[in-house]
């Protein structure tokens, strides 16, 4: 089974950091270009950061200059580490890969940030 798991999600306070990690098993992600996505209750899903296959990032303006997108090709397909959190950055947090047709998205990490 191809699969990505997502870790590192938890209750953090205003201001904290977090790194989500994205865990891949049954498959080679390295020609996938890779994204994080988050969804909180009662709206869309948007995109928060991606990457290529060629390192090229890519962010939302709401997380610019806070969130950073990373490859750990020795462990994980994808990193996110998140700094300066703000209670609107509340959601699931899912990984996605994707290459040419291939779609693939884990299960999804809760980051809340509340005082």
């Amino acid at each position: 089974q191809v699969q990505l798991v997502e870790s590192g999600g938890g209750l953090v306070q205003p201001g904290g950091s977090l790194r989500l990690s994205c865990a891949a098993s049954g498959g080679s992600f390295s020609l996938s270009a890779m994204g994080w996505y988050r969804q909180a209750p009662g709206k869309e899903r948007e995109l928060v950061a991606t990457i290529t296959s060629g390192d090229i990032t890519n962010y939302a303006d709401s997380v610019k200059g806070r969130f950073t997108i990373s490859r750990d090709y020795a462990r994980n397909p994808v990193l996110l580490q998140m700094n300066s959190l703000k209670p609107e950055d509340t959601a699931v947090y899912l990984c996605n890969a994707r290459r040419g047709l291939f779609d693939l998205w884990g299960q999804g990490t809760q980051v809340t940030v509340s005082s």
